[in-house]
């Protein structure tokens, strides 16, 4: 094994197609054939199945890609390490945000950590949560910062934020004014019973805000009208406050979110709904210090 043919098989099983492959590897595709045919020879076996222009991992292929990404995983934590001791203030963080939730998140965590790591370069990458999964497994992201999830016994979790997911309406609709103060509760509590008549603007159902809406009103014996669904959280605010229908937003945005008139939001459910934001990391997987610093200021930043 050589970490170029480990590239290679990587890169082939990644896109199933020699062509595209070789696109990313920068080398012809006679050139990756002929590499894959020497590898094949050596290996005493087909690492790939053809049909078409599709490659697909054999056995022999899925059990040689999953010590190659074991060994490319190592090679990366040692570079990483070499580097962190020589005390090189220079590096970079690859790291998976929710959909939509970096443009609320990025800004206040990025003033402080490059301040104190000009010479990182952070690369950002919006997700879905299975893409997420699937890029950390396969050594290509230092963590991801995931909604709640079920999980995963190769990662290794850490709670970044606690927040509430909030009732949003116009400060000037007519059910405004019917919130209630309760003790326990930061902002004022609003009877969902009250709503049901009302269109809203929600969430998909496979995004955890479009979940947790859904198993509210659920609790609450509440069929809702709804007139738009998006999975744009700025959106549904800003359709909101035009009179388009109530939506359900987590605390953060609304705080980032800059508005003429704030909207009046409210606490739901018996006791609050809300959801958390983990980071996930490889199992064993060194973190260089700025990494761990980038996980510890975004805790202090949220």
């Amino acid at each position: 094994m050589n970490f170029q043919e480990l590239n290679y098989a990587l890169s082939i099983a990644r896109y199933q197609n020699l062509t595209k492959a070789a696109e990313e590897l920068y080398i012809s595709q006679p050139t990756l054939s002929k590499c894959l045919q020497k590898l094949e020879r050596e290996m005493g076996g087909k690492l790939f199945s053809r049909s078409g222009n599709t490659y697909v991992p054999t056995y022999l292929g899925r059990r040689y890609l999953e010590y190659a990404r074991k060994v490319l995983a190592l090679n990366q934590d040692w570079e990483r390490e070499l580097k962190d001791m020589n005390a090189c203030m220079d590096g970079e963080l690859n790291i998976a945000f929710p959909l939509m939730r970096s443009s609320c998140m990025v800004p206040s965590i990025m003033k402080v950590f490059h301040k104190k790591y000009p010479g990182v370069r952070v690369n950002f990458m919006e997700e879905a949560h299975a893409i997420q999964e699937k890029l950390l497994l396969n050594d290509e992201l230092d963590f991801g910062i995931f909604n709640e999830t079920r999980p995963h016994p190769k990662l290794s979790y850490e709670t970044l934020l606690r927040e509430e997911i909030l009732l949003v309406m116009p400060p000037d609709h007519p059910m405004a004014g019917r919130g209630m103060k309760r003790s326990e509760m930061k902002h004022l509590w609003m009877d969902l019973r009250l709503l049901e008549k009302e269109e809203f603007i929600l969430h998909f159902p496979d995004q955890t805000t479009g979940q947790l809406a859904l198993e509210l009103f659920e609790t609450w014996g509440i069929k809702p009208q709804v007139s738009v669904r998006t999975r744009n959280t700025e959106t549904s605010v800003r359709l909101c406050m035009e009179g388009m229908g109530l939506c359900f937003v987590p605390e953060t945005y609304i705080k980032n979110m800059r508005f003429d008139t704030p909207p009046a939001c409210f606490s739901v459910g018996e006791k609050g709904v809300f959801s958390t934001l983990t980071i996930a990391s490889r199992k064993g997987a060194y973190l260089p210090s700025y990494a761990q610093d980038f996980i510890k200021i975004a805790q202090e930043q949220l």
